[in-house]
Formats: structure tokens, sequence, C-alpha cells
């Protein structure tokens, strides 16, 4: 995922050196995200720092056959943007952990260390865009979250889009902490299912146009309606 790499911490400064990017550093966990409560959910990081898995498989053919430059969305250490690039597809990831963008560059991916919200390269011209691994929890507000990406696809663009297995739609503040109970800073966060995220995503102009289940994790494609745009 990239779940707090794309986020920034509650003093609005950049996520530099926490749990997250030290789990990102060496490759493994465990790590999860801690909620107000005490509740606990865990957080992938050896899939993440492996080579695409099954499930995985699902959204890469879905970018081949769109045929457009894909952007990874909290790319983290990069194994969807290496994997694109290896299949004839342009992609870009973000990221706000600089830890997950240098991982992504080791790998021959290109990668930016900023937020989604900052200003980013061909806007309104991505033919795809990927949130995977969590990341439709990004800044907590997944309204403001899909419109931004509403308005970095180009007209015909979709968004591929994992969401809860189970349906909810929750606003948390949560902190990672790794296996020693090391914590890093609050900061917001946000779970929703696929109807919570349909029903959202259509109020910014996305309809959904799939929906199906690898593995366990669950997808939607929600695409901007028009005319594919020129490549970026």
């Amino acid at each position: 995922m990239t779940a707090p790499a794309t986020l920034r911490a509650a003093a609005g400064r950049p996520w530099i050196d926490d749990p997250f990017s030290e789990a990102i550093r060496t490759g493994r966990g465990p790590l999860w995200l801690r909620t107000e409560d005490g509740a606990r959910h865990r957080l992938d990081v050896d899939r993440w720092c492996a080579p695409p898995d099954a499930a995985d498989l699902g959204l890469l053919e879905r970018c081949v056959r769109l045929g457009r430059p894909a952007l990874d969305i909290g790319c983290g250490p990069g194994r969807l943007v290496a994997a694109l690039l290896a299949l004839g597809v342009p992609a870009l990831g973000v990221d706000l952990t600089a830890a997950a963008v240098a991982r992504t560059r080791r790998l021959g991916g290109p990668a930016l260390c900023r937020s989604v919200f900052d200003r980013l390269p061909a806007e309104g011209r991505w033919g795809s865009a990927l949130l995977a691994d969590g990341n439709l929890g990004i800044g907590g507000d997944p309204s403001a979250l899909l419109r931004r990406i509403a308005l970095l696809l180009s007209p015909g663009g979709t968004l591929l889009v994992e969401v809860e297995p189970q349906e909810t739609d929750e606003r948390l503040t949560v902190r990672i902490e790794d296996g020693a109970g090391r914590r890093g800073p609050a900061f917001r966060w946000a779970r929703l299912g696929a109807e919570a995220t349909v029903r959202r995503a259509a109020a910014v102009g996305l309809a959904e146009t799939d929906r199906w289940a690898a593995h366990g994790r669950h997808f939607l494609a929600l695409t901007r309606p028009g005319r594919a745009a020129a490549a970026p």
C-alpha cells in the first residue's frame, strides 16, 4: 500500500522517519494501523515489497487493456509501477515517503516524492490511475481524494481502486505501529466498501464500469465520462 506513505503528519510535514519508512526500507513488517479505540489493522508490508501477486494481476491486466499511461497514487515500494513498465505501460508513481520513492526508483520505476494533492505532471491527461492496498484512505476524506483523481484523469480515463471486503464507510484517526510497539504521529484515514465508494465517486463524476474480487481482495473500476484524450 502506501497507506501512510501518501499522507502528511498532523503537523503538516511529510513523513520522513517513522515505522512505515523503516518497514519500506527493510522490506518487511509487522506493521499495523492503530485506531484511537485500540483496534489494529494489519498492513501487509511484506506483500507490498514482493513482486505482484495473483490479485495484482487483475489491476495490471486492466491497465494493459486500457492502453494508457498510468498514475500509481501512493505507489509505496513500487511493485506495480515496475510491473506496468515491464508490460509496456508508461507509469509514474507518487508517494510522500522518501523511502518508498527511493525503492521504486531502484526497481527502475519513475516516482515523485509528493502528495496527490500537489501539482502533478499531465493533470487531466492520465488514462488510468491506481489506488491499491488501502490507499482510498489517503487524507481521511475519500470524497476529496476522488474529486482530485477525477481532475487528474483524461476524459474516458479510469480509476482502478481497491476497497474494503466488507461494506463500511468510516473516518478514523490512526497511528502506524510496528512490532516493537513504536508508533508514528496521528493522522486521518478512511475505510470504504464498494457501495460507499461508488456513491462518493458518482458525486464527483466517476461512474462504476467494473467490479471484481480476487484472492480475498475487492476492486472497482470508476471511469470519467468522455472520449479518451491524447497520451501524456
